[in-house]
């Protein structure tokens, strides 16, 4: 009734209002006696009409940008993921990207698609943006110093992070006068150039740094401390001498700019002694609720955009407010991390890549186009890397540490990344760098941040030692189990699985748990913290269970490689992975693994197979898990978890004399955790295998109670529901997925085991 009486009324209200509308337009038509109408010209062409009015929707300012926005994205997304599988970090294949869709090469070869994506009156709008995007970027990279840090280890930091830059410093400086005639623009004084490329050379990259030094494993070394306070060291310094740099080329003569450095001065002790007290207090009253206000929120960002509008003002540059504005946030993780939650993804997947396309665009690589010219850039990179590399390893060397750990800071410390690029857009903004200068530096900050990562393997390898992230006690045990988790629940499943395995055993086995973190979605002042949370419900679920495990934490590029790498230094026995219980939601067969689940007879247990051997053709497994298979050397475990908790009864099928293994695995689930274990004998493979019969059979003599065989023929209803486990080797996976039967809907958790 009420459908209808709703209906009635929907069509009397909209047929109602339709009418007066219509109604009043055309009374309205009498309104235009005696005024001047122009009205539209038609010639009958509605289609050419369509495609003008197409055409010029196309070349709105608004249009245009979308469109730029979009091709950003998806090629810095694709180039960022190219350089991480190649073990480089993202930032790398963003910048190219950035010069791929520039004049270097799609304006290159192709200009009129070029022209039309990044027409001349529309790269102000990309400036800009491009801008907003740097200013959230360097609030985050504020926020990212940890300055506890380079309290405790200040002496050690100070001298070889001040090192890092004035031996790089005094380098650039002399490589300007051998360039300054030759490249420097036309009313440039040499003084502003010299200094932009002194501090061109000079800079570090914190924020790729740190990532590096997190997916290298060395972040809780004495090494991996040092240089991580080096590089903040480094970036507090190079950023307050940009700052001086930006003020004497903007004021025109060093006596000018003091002025401009004394008004600074003021600006950052105002925002030291009275904006960070007033951001603290804000930060402790809310500290402890659940979810900042959006107030709240307004009040840091405000703080931002105030901050980073009076640094431009001042003519000290608005990316250094924004910086000085992280620095000083409260020194609260949690008002950080959602501060940083809220900043990052619009600043480093959005904006960020206007910025790198923005600098592609100026970069013209064509302009490199004699010997001479790349010479010049040789010796450039040649100048940067001596004076980086060398002046932080030898000051390094000189306040104690040994040559390999000397050479591995230099080495990092040579990382420039986004940072150069940030320095040479703005001394290209202010005009004191040329284009043909500019190109060779952006040459130079690739090349000094893609060598980062060969030159530690080099220095690794030429040091026979490697930094090692398996805890010792792993190889005094006789039986290892890795545990590889993403999420709290999965971990707990995996760790209650593997304990089922040795609870009985426990002076002799080790099970480790270990979580990888993929580097850029992590930042180096919450570290630890971000560590302890990871972990904190699975130790707890070890106590629960009375089962000791060793940790293992890393920041990684490549996770499959780094599981697989992992357990084959530690010669694990058993690595246990997990695939989550959403492969059985919904319908299993059509929307998992891609094909129509087909009706079998109900009498028996299993279907027919089709002859389909195809490995991974409609595979089950997600691209990560496919991948771990596919590089494992040691026994694989993965587990489907289906609500998993426990192994009382546990359900094995049998499909192939090559399952043989299988059966070692129920022995330890009988001996140690009492299991209940049912061997399902698929078309008489026991029965006619020796090797298998005899190993079931002498278990039956030991624990009568706790194997049963069964055959596809005398399986009851409801079996498979009393079931907690199904222990399945791989190919037999694979095989009854083939056979697309509809048991699969009411298996219990599946542990599938590659040998």
């Amino acid at each position: 009734m009420n459908k209808f009486k709703n209906t009635v009324f929907y069509i009397a209200v909209t047929g109602g209002f339709t009418a007066l509308i219509f109604w009043i337009v055309s009374k309205g038509k009498i309104l235009e006696t005696g005024r001047n109408i122009i009205a539209p010209t038609s010639n009958g062409d509605y289609f050419k009409q369509f495609i003008d009015s197409l055409t010029h929707n196309l070349q709105h300012p608004l249009a245009i940008l979308l469109l730029q926005i979009i091709t950003i994205i998806i090629v810095a997304r694709v180039f960022g993921w190219i350089f991480r599988k190649i073990g480089q970090p993202s930032v790398i294949g963003e910048i190219i990207a950035g010069i791929f869709l520039g004049p270097s090469l799609v304006g290159m070869y192709f200009p009129e698609y070029s022209a039309l994506l990044f027409p001349k009156e529309s790269l102000g709008n990309l400036q800009f943006l491009s801008q907003i995007g740097l200013i959230l970027f360097m609030f985050v990279v504020g926020m990212e110093l940890d300055l506890k840090v380079l309290k405790n280890k200040a002496n050690d930091a100070v001298v070889i992070s001040h090192a890092s830059i004035i031996f790089p410093f005094a380098l650039g400086i002399g490589l300007s006068y051998f360039v300054y005639n030759q490249f420097a623009p036309e009313g440039v004084e040499f003084l502003s150039f010299s200094l932009f490329m002194g501090i061109a050379m000079s800079i570090t990259a914190f924020p790729v740094l740190a990532r590096i030094v997190q997916e290298r494993g060395i972040h809780k070394t004495k090494l991996g401390a040092i240089v991580i306070t080096c590089a903040a060291a480094d970036d507090i310094t190079a950023w307050c001498i940009l700052a001086a740099v930006i003020a004497i080329v903007k004021a025109g003569t060093f006596a000018s700019s003091m002025y401009v450095i004394l008004l600074a001065l003021v600006y950052v002790l105002a925002m030291l002694f009275v904006v960070k007290p007033f951001l603290k207090k804000v930060g402790d009253l809310y500290a402890t609720r659940d979810n900042l206000s959006k107030p709240v929120v307004a009040i840091f960002l405000l703080t931002l955009i105030i901050s980073s509008y009076l640094s431009e003002v001042i003519g000290i540059h608005a990316l250094f407010g924004a910086f000085l504005t992280g620095a000083i946030m409260p020194d609260i993780t949690k008002i950080r991390n959602i501060i940083i939650e809220k900043v990052e993804d619009i600043a480093l997947i959005l904006l960020l890549p206007l910025f790198f396309v923005f600098t592609g665009l100026r970069t013209q690589i064509g302009l490199i186009n004699d010997p001479y010219l790349w010479k010049i850039t040789g010796f450039i990179i040649l100048v940067a890397v001596v004076g980086k590399f060398l002046g932080s390893a030898l000051a390094a060397r000189f306040v104690g540490q040994n040559w390999r750990d000397s050479l591995t800071i230099g080495a990092l410390m040579n990382t420039r990344g986004l940072m150069e690029l940030v320095v040479l857009n703005i001394g290209y903004d202010l005009g004191v760098l040329s284009s043909e200068i500019f190109t060779m530096m952006v040459i130079m900050a690739l090349f000094t941040t893609f060598m980062t990562g060969p030159a530690i393997d080099v220095i690794n390898y030429i040091f026979k030692r490697k930094e090692v992230i398996i805890p010792k006690e792993i190889s005094n045990s006789a039986f290892k189990i890795l545990i590889s988790f993403g999420n709290n629940e999965k971990g707990k499943s995996l760790l209650r699985l593997a304990n089922s395995f040795v609870k009985k055993q426990k002076e002799n086995t080790n099970i480790t748990a270990l979580h990888l973190s993929l580097s850029d979605e992590m930042h180096a002042y919450n570290l630890e913290e971000y560590e302890q949370e990871a972990f904190e419900p699975i130790l707890l679920e070890s106590k629960t269970i009375n089962q000791e495990i060793t940790t293992i934490f890393k920041a990684t590029v490549d996770i499959e490689t780094d599981i697989t790498d992992i357990a084959t230094k530690g010669n694990f026995d058993l690595v246990l992975v997990g695939l989550g219980k959403s492969i059985f939601e919904g319908t299993l067969l059509g929307k998992v693994l891609g094909f129509t689940t087909r009706i079998i007879n109900p009498d028996r247990l299993l279907d027919k197979f089709t002859g389909k051997e195809g490995l991974f053709h409609n595979s089950p497994f997600d691209d990560r898990t496919r991948l771990i298979i596919s590089k494992s050397k040691m026994p694989l475990g993965i587990l489907i978890d289906k609500d998993f908790s426990e192994v009382n009864d546990v359900f094995v099928p049998i499909f192939s004399s090559e399952d043989a293994f299988l059966i070692d695995y129920a022995e330890k689930l009988i001996y140690n955790s009492n299991s209940k274990i049912t061997v399902l004998d698929i078309e008489d493979q026991v029965k006619n295998n020796a090797e298998i019969e005899t190993e079931i059979k002498t278990l039956k003599h030991t624990y009568p109670e706790n194997i049963a065989v069964l055959n596809e023929n005398n399986m009851k209803a409801g079996f498979l529901a009393q079931q907690n486990l199904m222990i399945i080797s791989l190919e037999s996976w694979k095989k009854l997925v083939d056979s697309q039967s509809v048991w699969l809907s009411t298996v219990p958790s599946v542990l599938i085991i590659k040998h």
